[in-house]
């Protein structure tokens, strides 16, 4: 099984996710984090989707992109997840 889906609560943009799971008896912590980009900050802003590539290739590469949220007119939710080291 690759993944497990979990309901988490409405929670704002900018906040960490901390999860702890036992695989095999082995404890492992998880963190994600949702991130609001801004389409005001765009060097494109005529191109949405050129736009957030842009914006997530810059983005913190200890962090991998999961899930890119529902598009809103000031901002897009992206969630990343942190690479285990």
């Amino acid at each position: 099984m690759a993944g497990i889906n979990i309901q988490l609560p409405i929670m704002d943009a900018n906040h960490s996710i901390e999860i702890e799971v036992r695989i095999n008896g082995e404890k492992k912590k998880l963190l994600y984090r949702i991130e609001l980009f801004k389409w005001e900050d765009c060097q494109q802003p005529d191109d949405q989707a050129k736009c957030l590539k842009e914006m997530i290739k810059k983005y913190d590469h200890q962090w991998q992109l999961v899930q890119i949220g529902g598009i809103r007119a000031e901002n897009i939710p992206v969630m990343f997840k942190q690479i285990s080291t």
